[in-house]
């Protein structure tokens, strides 16, 4: 254990080298924002009503596929009506509505019903089976091809259908080999999750965020994205990569 912790620190550090020199020309220095002042609890407690929500509807069967957005938009309704309660002000309300991206809402609207089209035709299916496949009864071999095949799929398709597919044959695939299905399991996370950062339609979060800077007046390229994304991604799921082998197999 003591020679697995050497190596892991080893590389660690190795990978932070090679972040540093990527990431030493962007040198601006960094500004505090204002502090905002807190003005009500109301957009707080609305935001834990969501999450508690969420939760409790996930543990709840057989609920409609659309229950997580009704949840949202009937929270977001009791928003707007309280704000114009409150103040009694129409433009309020008008000024919201008026300062919703309406370009970032369209693409991310574009963006689900293409992942809705590949998962109803079998792609998502098809790709979770490749890999599976490709891994064979090697449990390294295996679990390297999930971290990396589930980063490069995350880059560009959104991961929750992905793991959702693969969740339930990795516990097959390990019930078959005779082993707990841990490593896999966060395998799978590690790279779903930051395969997402490499591109800026990997995640919901980045359209959004790309949306707020163009709003801003500062254009962000698919390759200026990919810039920083790309080695930020590897570094991090290299070290996830290695502490979760070396830790959890």
């Amino acid at each position: 254990m003591q020679n697995e912790i050497n190596v892991y620190g080893r590389n660690t550090l190795e990978l932070k080298s090679i972040a540093l020199i990527l990431f030493h020309k962007y040198t601006q220095p960094v500004e505090a924002g204002k502090k905002t002042e807190v003005k009500e609890m109301f957009p707080t407690i609305a935001l834990c009503g969501i999450v508690v929500c969420l939760i409790i509807a996930s543990f709840i069967p057989n609920t409609p596929s659309v229950i997580n957005g009704a949840i949202c938009m009937t929270i977001a309704v009791i928003c707007v009506l309280y704000d114009y309660v409150k103040k009694r002000e129409k433009l309020n309300i008008i000024h919201a509505f008026a300062s919703v991206d309406i370009e970032t809402l369209l693409v991310l609207c574009g963006l689900f019903v293409v992942i809705r089209g590949i998962t109803d035709v079998g792609l998502i299916d098809d790709a979770a089976s490749l890999i599976v496949n490709a891994g064979g009864n090697n449990l390294f071999v295996l679990y390297t091809i999930i971290v990396w095949g589930s980063v490069l799929f995350s880059a560009f398709i959104d991961n929750i259908p992905y793991v959702a597919t693969m969740l339930p044959i990795l516990t097959s695939i390990t019930a078959l080999l005779g082993i707990e299905p841990y490593v896999l399991y966060f395998g799978l996370l590690t790279g779903a999750t930051l395969g997402g950062n490499i591109t800026p339609i990997g995640a919901s979060a980045n359209i959004t965020a790309v949306g707020m800077l163009k709003k801003g007046g500062h254009d962000v390229s698919f390759g200026d994205f990919m810039k920083i994304g790309l080695p930020f991604t590897l570094v991090a799921a290299t070290t996830g990569y290695l502490f979760i082998w070396i830790f959890w197999h």
